[in-house]
């Protein structure tokens, strides 16, 4: 017989347990992603205990009242089988409500989150290899700043079903050691940014939105060449050519899928723009 799981608020202090979880089962997660993730909304994220030891945790992060995301959805190997993670899922879906909700799910897992009213709508694939690339001298490119933050909060809301203020003042600060960003601007109107950040292995891009391949292009390359010899991953929507053929410029290879689901229908993004998501816990 199972022991009773007790489930409850994740503290912040707590978010590094559910990032080396993360870690374990490969995910391989930013080194400074925990402030952000939480910043996006204090009250989403569980933790299930047995007999004090925490062995489950889930991500349910409400954007506003009409979006959420589902993500961290972990359960310690040796509690699995157990109930465990069906009662701290539930958890998760009553936080959220009615909202029209997504996830980013592996395709073994698939068929359960239909049970649940999820659809699959398009892949996004996982593309790493090592940056061959020296950040070009492009007047266009601006590090991403405190004084640049409100242009870059108004560019980013037309590429997401929800508003991720708190979220985005940290995914974009200055002052991390372990990222970088950069906007692309011309006649001061920005038309693209992108974000890397060191992981446990790598470095990851994202997001990386642009109006145009050729500014997906240039941006990329301002990203990769901060860590020239290094790999790199950027997550690239299916849907969007140009960015798989990004990928394949910089020789880039596939090693790993998720599907984007659903619950409701699904929001209508500019998917052509989107060259790399920002990430698979948090959409």
């Amino acid at each position: 017989m199972s022991e009773a799981l007790e489930i409850r608020a994740l503290r912040e202090d707590e978010m590094q347990i559910a990032l080396e979880m993360a870690r374990q089962e490969g995910w391989n997660p930013g080194l400074e992603d925990g402030k952000a993730f939480y910043a996006a909304d204090p009250d989403g994220f569980f933790a299930g205990e047995v007999a004090g030891e925490l062995v489950t945790v889930i991500s349910a992060v409400r954007y506003g009242d009409d979006f959420g995301f589902i993500g961290f959805y972990i359960c310690k190997p040796g509690h699995r089988q157990k109930g465990y993670g069906h009662r701290i899922w539930q958890q998760a879906l009553d936080h959220l409500g009615p909202r029209l909700l997504g996830l980013d799910a592996v395709k073994e897992q698939t068929a359960s989150y239909a049970e649940h009213g999820f659809k699959p709508v398009y892949r996004n694939i996982r593309q790493a290899g090592m940056s061959l690339c020296d950040t070009p001298m492009d007047p266009r490119l601006a590090p991403l700043g405190q004084g640049i933050f409100p242009t870059i909060r108004d560019y980013d809301r037309r590429f997401f079903p929800g508003p991720r203020l708190d979220f985005l003042k940290l995914w974009t600060a200055p002052m991390l050691e372990t990222r970088r960003g950069f906007a692309f601007a011309e006649d001061g109107i920005v038309k693209g940014y992108g974000v890397i950040r060191q992981c446990h292995e790598g470095y990851k891009i994202g997001p990386l939105f642009a109006d145009t391949p050729e500014i997906a292009d240039t941006l990329f390359r301002a990203l990769a060449g901060q860590v020239k010899g290094q790999m790199i991953v950027l997550d690239t929507p299916e849907p969007n050519a140009a960015a798989l053929l990004l990928a394949e410029k910089y020789e880039l290879s596939p090693e790993f899928e998720t599907f984007r689901m659903y619950r409701g229908p699904a929001p209508d993004l500019p998917l052509d723009q989107m060259f790399g998501i920002t990430t698979f816990e948090l959409g």
